[in-house]
């Protein structure tokens, strides 16, 4: 099969197609083989092109965490799926195991969802990591609740895009930071409530007088660096923030401890880096749910960019720059 290798550390230029072995076809297990349809980039993805994957001693690597496709065969123990069902799931990428840029993979079944049958391959495989990491965010880590006010970051991007949606699911009203008019309507277009130009206006300040003072009941914090420790004012006394970033050592905690803040840290690869079964077949429950929500209408998911497998390290490129509306996504064959 054709597959995209990570054939050392370094630039978008390392990426490379080439044919390497099929994966073996489960016998005797819950495995199914997928023939992928399109894979979705995620920062992750350049972060271990560019440092190396969390398993060094295993190259070349396969990256991309998030896929969609077919099912091919499954395993003598598979009771979920059968040939021909669509799927799509968060799994592998990370060095271990092969990602999802490539034209087949091997999956365990409970960690599998069926694909929204409402949307594109394209869309489906855009969706999972950005899908699991807002959900939890919001939901588990920032215990969102009816009724609640929302600071989300960069609410054009990849999960700021799911994450606006997700709340208002909830029931919270959502303020969101862009750059552009452009994104802006984007946004409106999602649900938020209320839009900030970060670029123009002070958005700590624009969060208070949005909540007549008082601060925000939760922030989401997608973009890390300075932005994490400058929101802690924008958080209302006792309030949530959730940051997807490691905090740089360098953060001023002062305003979070004043304000006694509940401070979450989301890393949704969690389960994939610790072995965690139980938590990765929760993925595959949340995928299950949002995908009901994408087929009802009320969630979607937006791809700005397409490229063809072997254009990967165009892409990749492209992912970098950080300006990017919605999720870039890899086509591996035809729909």
């Amino acid at each position: 099969m054709k597959a995209v290798l990570m054939t050392a550390t370094g630039s978008p230029e390392v990426l490379q197609v080439q044919e390497v072995p099929n994966p073996a076809v489960p016998v005797g297990n819950t495995e199914l083989l997928i023939r992928l349809v399109a894979a979705g980039l995620n920062p992750i993805d350049t972060k271990l092109r560019s440092r190396g994957t969390f398993y060094p001693e295993q190259m070349p690597a396969i990256l991309g965490c998030d896929g969609a496709g077919v099912v091919e065969a499954v395993g003598t123990g598979v009771q979920r799926f059968r040939p021909g069902d669509e799927v799509y799931f968060c799994m592998g990428g990370l060095g271990a195991h092969q990602g999802n840029y490539a034209e087949y993979t091997v999956v365990n079944e409970r960690f599998v969802a069926r694909k929204p049958a409402s949307i594109s391959f394209a869309e489906a495989a855009a969706a999972p990591l950005v899908l699991i990491t807002a959900w939890e965010a919001l939901y588990e880590r920032g215990r969102l609740e009816p009724g609640e006010r929302v600071l989300i970051h960069a609410g054009a991007g990849g999960v700021g895009h799911v994450a606006i949606q997700l709340a208002k699911l909830k029931g919270a009203s959502v303020s969101t930071t862009v750059s552009s008019e452009e994104k802006a309507n984007f946004v409106k277009q999602l649900g938020a409530d209320h839009v900030i130009f970060y670029k123009q206006m002070d958005f700590v300040q624009a969060a208070l007088n949005w909540t007549n003072g008082e601060g925000v009941d939760l922030a989401f914090d997608t973009v890390g660096g300075e932005t994490f420790h400058k929101t802690f004012p924008a958080v209302r006394v006792y309030g949530d923030i959730v940051t997807i970033l490691e905090p740089n050592a360098n953060t001023i905690w002062k305003n979070a401890r004043i304000r006694n803040l509940r401070i979450s840290l989301e890393l949704m690869l969690t389960p994939a880096l610790l072995g965690l079964e139980q938590s990765l077949q929760h993925h595959a429950e949340i995928l299950e749910q949002s995908a009901n929500w994408i087929d009802q209408g009320r969630l979607k998911i937006h791809v700005s960019h397409k490229f063809p497998l072997k254009e990967a390290a165009k892409a990749h490129q492209l992912l970098e720059t950080g300006s990017i509306t919605g999720k870039i996504v890899l086509l591996i064959s035809d729909e």
